[in-house]
């Protein structure tokens, strides 16, 4: 019989494992790493961080948040807003349905897959308390991750829009959290005046 910490490292190596055949690579600290493996690893990071006590589905649900992302290119989709309303939906399914399947596979109860399921599709963000860490999360890894870079390409009223939606999906202590982040000068004067 497999322990639960066993189990749980079994379903994480198999979400890595899925993570680590995306052809996309980005560069952390010089070496280059599959895109989506290195993300989930940073959604690990940001939640032990911000919610040190999470629980067992809460960090299968961080893991998962974009298991095999490539497998559904935003190009697939029409180059509107609809098309990215929807790709965006559509990405949601596949990722919960995906980290389902692993998890069903280790053997969980149906009562744990359907929670991580919720949790991937951000059902009840503002009422469940998992989910609304969850999206701290993700707004965390965005801001220390892939914010400035986001900023580079995209004009100054885009990156403030954007900012804006982020704040507003965040807790007070994801907020908190945020402000404690070491932006470089103009990239938190566009924080400044996203939040002001």
């Amino acid at each position: 019989m497999i322990s639960d910490q066993r189990r749980f490292q079994q379903v994480i190596e198999e979400f890595d494992q899925a993570n680590s055949q995306d052809p996309n690579r980005e560069l952390d600290s010089g070496t280059a790493h599959p895109k989506e493996l290195l993300y989930a690893r940073r959604m690990t990071e940001w939640l032990h961080k911000f919610e040190p006590g999470a629980s067992e589905v809460l960090q299968l649900a961080a893991r998962s948040q974009h298991i095999c992302r490539w497998t559904l290119p935003r190009d697939s989709y029409p180059m509107d807003r609809k098309g990215y309303l929807l790709w965006r939906t559509e990405l949601k399914r596949f990722h919960a349905q995906k980290a389902a399947e692993i998890i069903t596979s280790a053997g969980y109860d149906q009562d744990t897959v359907d929670r991580v399921k919720s949790l991937i599709l951000k059902q009840r963000i503002k009422t469940d308390p998992e989910s609304q860490v969850l999206e701290d999360v993700v707004c965390l890894v965005f801001l220390d991750y892939y914010f400035e870079d986001f900023a580079e390409k995209h004009p100054d009223e885009k990156v403030i829009s954007i900012l804006k939606k982020t704040w507003g999906k965040m807790s007070d202590k994801g907020r908190e959290t945020a402000l404690t982040l070491d932006f470089k000068d103009g990239k938190k004067t566009l924080v400044e005046q996203a939040i002001a």
